[in-house]
């Protein structure tokens, strides 16, 4: 990743520097983290499994149909062909026939899945965790400026921020004195009819942010307005040259303001602001439960907000503190200092529920056998993964995800940033040769493979391939079909007759006549 800066010229008193903004234009490269990508890969299918968990449980039998469950595909967010899906988790889901007659099966839950279920349902009912869930809430409102989210905005994060499904009835009700739901006539059509949750009352406890927490413990007389560091986390293989050491140095020296503070005043294009918009960033990650979410929604807030371009501007500037993953088809911002070696560094009782199911997930049933559907498909299939994908579908995926990897970039609408397409697509082309060679190379080997398998060339051919020379007139020709005592009595006479000759004086080794081989 290359950093590229604009010298300026010192300006004339310190109150000019904060309006200016040194860090102008940064061509990147991006650098992976597996420990990261892991953890938001391993998510996979994670949120349609639990859609369609809580879809069926909600059924007074219990039970769906196959045909209504591919009704609603797009509603429970099932990626692939509903009977797949379902036979490929045989450990959540079971195929039956109501009845045992010959109509489309039935699915239900499995036991275990179901005990899980009330576990999670426990952990929903805790007076702990509601509490916890609804500081959350109130935190996400105070950091609005207008102190109140469109319900959709809140709908599209109630997954990363631990909600249960129907938190507009069970939830937000036992908390009057936090929100409440009213009508937000200002919002586009189609948001949720126009409602918005709005904050009650304020609270000066929970509007302290976790940096300003750290700094209190951890430095003696902070107050409000101090410098304060961002912890920062480069991926392996990162290279931060001098002008970007010097740059990030200067910025960690700028006053911290708090995300909960009104920065409107401070000029959009200055480092100032720059870091004020991290700091809400990392505020909003931080409140998270899995201290990640997906790009579209922190870009969905950030347009309320009014500073969408600043948020991605900061996702793109600080590859330190946040890390952009492109697995599961979509892009998520990750909190680096939310994880260590690929794990959440808090505990949480939600994610050690999400992390059960996700083991159960995973878990094969030897003894499972699909029930056979007219134009269905069994569950294993010759070149088909865990994830039920063929080798040609991920091919396609990973393509569609480099494109929506360079198409991130060139759409990126920053108001002071640009990156470079040239440095992107060098750092494909080297990708590329790279697997290039290994291609070639395991082509090498297979050739080798093959010449040390395949039988040995025939003497005839030798001699064809060494220039065209005439064979030996004392080569005896040999069937190939003959038997091998046969083969080894024809060696033994050539060789009796050579030797027979070596003994002979050279002048009547010469008189001998040539023996024909027959045609």
């Amino acid at each position: 990743m290359q950093f590229i800066f604009r010298s300026l010229t010192k300006p004339s008193c310190q109150s000019q520097l904060h309006h200016r903004r040194t860090f102008v234009e940064a061509p990147i490269k991006r650098v992976r983290d597996r420990g990261l990508d892991h953890a938001v890969e391993k998510e996979k299918n994670l949120r349609p499994l639990l859609n369609l968990k809580n879809f069926i449980k909600s059924e007074p039998s219990k039970s769906v149909p196959v045909t209504v469950i591919t009704q609603n595909r797009d509603s429970l967010q099932i990626p692939v062909r509903p009977i797949d899906f379902i036979r490929k988790y045989p450990s959540v889901f079971e195929e039956f026939l109501p009845g045992r007659i010959g109509i489309h099966p039935h699915i239900r839950l499995t036991t275990e899945v179901l005990n899980l279920d009330i576990e999670e349902q426990l952990v929903y009912q805790s007076e702990t965790y509601k509490q916890q869930a609804a500081d959350r809430v109130l935190k996400l409102l105070m950091i609005s400026r207008a102190n109140k989210i469109p319900l959709s905005i809140i709908e599209r994060l109630k997954w990363d921020l631990g909600l249960p499904q129907d938190y507009e009835k069970t939830l937000l009700p036992e908390f009057p004195d936090y929100f409440q739901i009213v009508g937000d006539p200002s919002s586009s059509k189609g948001s949720e009819d126009g409602r918005a949750l709005e904050l009650v009352c304020w609270s000066n406890e929970l509007a302290t942010s976790l940096l300003e927490k750290k700094a209190m413990k951890g430095k003696l007389g902070y107050e409000k307005g101090m410098a304060i560091a961002f912890p920062m986390q480069f991926s392996r293989g990162f290279e931060m040259d001098m002008k970007l050491k010097r740059w990030v140095d200067e910025w960690q020296k700028l006053p911290y303001i708090s995300p909960y503070e009104n920065a409107s005043h401070l000029p959009p294009k200055s480092d100032e602001s720059d870091k004020w918009v991290v700091a809400v960033l990392h505020e909003l990650l931080h409140i998270l439960v899995p201290k990640k979410t997906e790009e579209d929604n922190i870009l969905c807030l950030g347009e309320y907000l009014g500073v969408r371009s600043r948020f991605r501007r900061a996702l793109l500037h600080h590859p330190g503190i946040f890390y952009s993953s492109s697995k599961i088809g979509t892009y998520t911002v990750v909190l680096r200092e939310g994880y260590k070696r690929g794990l959440l560094v808090e505990d949480h009782p939600w994610m050690i529920i999400r992390n059960r199911y996700i083991h159960l997930m995973n878990v094969v049933k030897d003894d499972h056998k699909p029930i056979s559907t007219p134009g269905g498909s069994s569950q294993k299939k010759k070149g088909t993964d865990r994830d039920g994908k063929g080798k040609g579908e991920e091919k396609e995926e990973d393509e569609s995800g480099e494109e929506k990897e360079e198409a991130f970039y060139e759409s990126s609408d920053a108001e002071v940033v640009d990156v470079s397409d040239q440095e992107y697509e060098e750092y494909k082309n080297e990708s590329h040769k790279g697997v290039q060679k290994e291609v070639v190379d395991n082509r090498g080997r297979k050739a080798r493979k093959m010449n040390f398998d395949g039988k040995r060339p025939s003497r005839k051919s030798e001699s064809e391939r060494a220039g065209g020379k005439q064979a030996s007139k004392m080569k005896e020709y040999v069937p190939s079909k003959v038997s091998k005592r046969a083969k080894i009595h024809s060696r033994s006479n050539v060789r009796g007759s050579s030797q027979a000759r070596s003994s002979l004086p050279r002048s009547k080794e010469s008189s001998l006549p040539e023996k024909r081989t027959s045609t």
